[in-house]
């Protein structure tokens, strides 16, 4: 069964701040480099590196990263899109190719940079002039393709979870993260060795934050953000006895129109309802964080126990890396939960063990 023996990431900075001018690779190669080291693992060894990003403008990132760390040119890398869950999913398929023998050492997670994104322009086919647009449908049907902080307000208005209770968990998880010492976890780049995006949030400070939609403000939305996650998932040969097992993942698809809730099938097929040590649950709104824990049936005291993603930011096809990261540096015994949920109504699930 395929093991997690090392995982890094960078800071997360949120859009222009300190990453601003860095390219895809900038970001991300020095953390695989770290990811190997940590394990002790050659770059010749590596056999495939999966990165999901999500705002890029394709030329396969995953090949650009690992030739920028110096892997060998045999590693063909391979970039994957499933918007918010890819981090998540790009390990998933790392653990699927080292079950079934394909690979032995895969280097899986995302990066993003929402600071480069490009701008998009759709071409008229009748000659007239391209029209500027900032994301792509999710769904064919335009009467069923909410935008994510629409949908987030659909879903704490059906759920009865009001802007008090979603301020509460903002404010939590930016606590949370401000007593946190992540430093183990993070790969100092460009003199940034601590996530940028975590204060105190008081109540002024709440009251005053800008409406993004109906309930739905700049407190309890999580920031667009630039970072770079990734993890190293090997056989039990070259594990020997280390890391966390990858016990079991799932990616489901769920109610276009309720994006938020979609983690929660996922959760559903993989756990249980056994014990669980923690939970690293994708914070892109506070409501949909509060909907999933509560629909999942998950311990609250277990949860992002670091803080979340609104108190760092969301760096899209990085965020579900970020959880698995911050699994593997947080669970000391038992059992790990990690999970995400994507524009077009995906959610993703990763349950890992940590050795006795």
């Amino acid at each position: 069964m395929a093991r997690l023996i090392a995982a890094r990431r960078t800071a997360v900075v949120p859009r222009g701040g300190a990453f601003a001018r860095l390219s895809l690779e900038e970001l991300a190669a020095p953390v695989l480099a770290a990811c190997l080291a940590d394990a002790g693992i050659a770059p010749g060894q590596v056999d495939e590196v999966i990165l999901s990003n999500a705002l890029g403008a394709g030329g396969n990132p995953a090949r650009r990263v690992a030739l920028a760390a110096g892997l060998p040119q045999m590693v063909a890398g391979l970039t994957m899109d499933r918007q918010c869950a890819g981090g998540l999913d790009a390990i998933l398929l790392a653990k699927a190719l080292v079950d079934s023998g394909a690979a032995e050492v895969v280097v899986a997670g995302g990066v993003e940079s929402y600071s480069r994104r490009p701008l998009r322009l759709r071409t008229d086919p009748d000659g007239g002039p391209a029209v500027p647009y900032d994301e792509a449908p999710f769904t064919p049907w335009p009467d069923r393709n909410p935008g994510m902080a629409e949908a987030a307000d659909a879903l704490a208005l059906r759920l009865g979870i009001g802007r008090d209770r979603q301020e509460a968990w903002a404010t939590a998880s930016h606590d949370k993260a401000l007593a946190a010492d992540l430093s183990a976890e993070i790969v100092p780049l460009h003199g940034v060795m601590q996530d940028a995006f975590p204060r105190q949030l008081s109540p002024r400070l709440l009251a005053r934050a800008p409406v993004v939609h109906g309930g739905i403000t700049a407190a309890t939305a999580a920031v667009a953000a630039d970072a770079a996650a990734l993890c190293l998932v090997v056989s039990d040969r070259v594990a020997q006895g280390r890391g966390l097992t990858l016990l079991a993942g799932r990616t489901v698809g769920g109610d276009p129109m309720e994006p938020g809730l979609a983690p929660v099938a996922a959760i559903r097929a993989i756990w249980g309802g056994q014990a669980l040590a923690m939970a690293e649950i994708m914070e892109a709104y506070a409501v949909q964080a509060i909907a999933v824990v509560e629909g999942a049936g998950l311990d609250p005291a277990i949860v992002n126990p670091g803080g979340g993603g609104l108190a760092r930011g969301h760096p899209v096809g990085a965020s579900g890396a970020v959880l698995a990261v911050r699994l593997f540096h947080g669970l000391r015994q038992g059992r790990g939960l990690a999970a995400i949920a994507a524009a077009g109504g995906i959610g993703t699930a990763l349950l890992v063990e940590a050795p006795d």
